[in-house]
């Protein structure tokens, strides 16, 4: 923190003091005429707003406390020592020089858009939480920026994610949110994570929706391929530059305001492909095709290296059984699909064709702060 920006956090919190000792100035104590002192030299008065310091003083002059108006140095010494004596107000010296970095992310998308951000915050101390293969105590530090990225399965945060943030505790640090989801909807993915950002403790200063690569994406039903890309992460960097630039411009921890992340703007949905899909949806339900539980393994392409295995979040593949999927614990995030290297693991469901048919246009990120 540079000189200038100290000394106006002392100037904002004696202010702030005096104003409340100057509601009774009967039978008050000498420390609290001294505060007076000190507004009377360095402020305009409530009382009298439309008067520069010299008139204030032509006013004064009756008062008996007036001589306080000599002991300019000493009242410069007052400024600095009621500010460092009042340990509990350490939180308006707001000095965020560390980011944590908290992720879930079986396919990586989610932890991409959120390591873009980071570096474009430009905050070199980061700590990072992968949450995507277990759960993790975490106490956040006042002075630490978060920032918080989840997969949206089915217009909701990954349940399994939301299970893992649990451990996630803070005190009124400040929090970023993302949520990247598959080109579809989001729906109250974002509202989902405000709300229990909020609970935990955080102080929500900026919210993201970003589209990556959906989880039932194949070659031949490409649902939002590639994302995100290039442009993605340019544009998450950009969006932690101004991050950081919001941290710097609040004076303290107070005027780093929270947002509504209700108000992020949705991104354009044409209505016709929005029918269809819907249309689709209710017909396939209809007909009662049965739905895949778990991927297919063909065995003969199976190699046993155990890379699903590791690659599961849920643990529904046991290394050295890589033919078979605990159907209980599969959460369908294709995680096992796009690791393999040999192709031996598909997540055929009519669903891809749906998805891939009907949203073909790519849709844009969008951000609040």
């Amino acid at each position: 923190m540079n000189g200038l920006k100290f000394l106006l956090l002392l100037d904002r919190y004696v202010h702030t003091a005096a104003v409340v000792v100057t509601s009774n100035v009967a039978n008050i104590p000498l420390f609290n005429i001294m505060i007076m002192g000190y507004l009377l030299l360095n402020r305009k008065t409530v009382s009298y707003p439309h008067l520069g310091v010299y008139r204030m003083f032509q006013r004064c002059k009756g008062n008996k406390y007036f001589w306080f108006h000599k002991q300019f140095v000493f009242f410069l010494i007052l400024k600095l020592y009621l500010c460092l004596i009042n340990q509990e107000k350490a939180h308006i010296f707001m000095d965020i020089n560390e980011v944590h970095f908290i992720y879930f992310s079986p396919t990586r998308t989610s932890k991409q858009v959120g390591e873009a951000i980071v570096r474009g915050t430009g905050l070199t101390n980061v700590v990072t939480t992968n949450l995507t293969l277990h759960t993790a105590e975490v106490d956040i530090p006042e002075n630490t920026l978060t920032v918080i990225a989840v997969p949206v399965y089915g217009g909701k945060v990954a349940p399994l994610a939301m299970e893992r943030l649990q451990g996630i505790r803070a005190s009124g640090s400040p929090v970023v949110l993302v949520v990247v989801y598959g080109n579809r909807a989001y729906e109250k993915a974002l509202i989902e994570l405000d709300a229990f950002a909020s609970a935990q403790g955080f102080k929500v200063i900026a919210g993201a929706t970003f589209v990556g690569e959906h989880s039932y994406s194949t070659e031949q039903n490409p649902i939002a391929p590639g994302r995100p890309d290039a442009n993605d992460l340019q544009y998450a960097e950009e969006f932690g530059a101004k991050i950081q630039t919001k941290i710097n411009a609040a004076v303290d921890m107070e005027h780093l305001y929270p947002v509504d992340v209700n108000r992020i703007q949705r991104p354009r949905q044409p209505f016709l492909p929005l029918f269809k899909f819907l249309r689709r949806v209710i017909k396939l339900r209809k007909s009662g095709v049965p739905l895949p539980r778990v991927p297919e393994v063909n065995a003969e392409l199976c190699t046993h290296c155990g890379v699903c295995a590791v690659h599961c979040p849920s643990g529904a593949i046991l290394k050295g059984d890589e033919c078979n999927t605990i159907a209980e614990k599969c959460i369908k995030c294709c995680a096992c699909v796009k690791g393999c290297s040999f192709k031996a693991r598909t997540y055929d469901t009519p669903f891809a064709s749906l998805l891939s048919d009907c949203f073909v246009r790519q849709k844009e990120d969008r951000i609040i702060l």
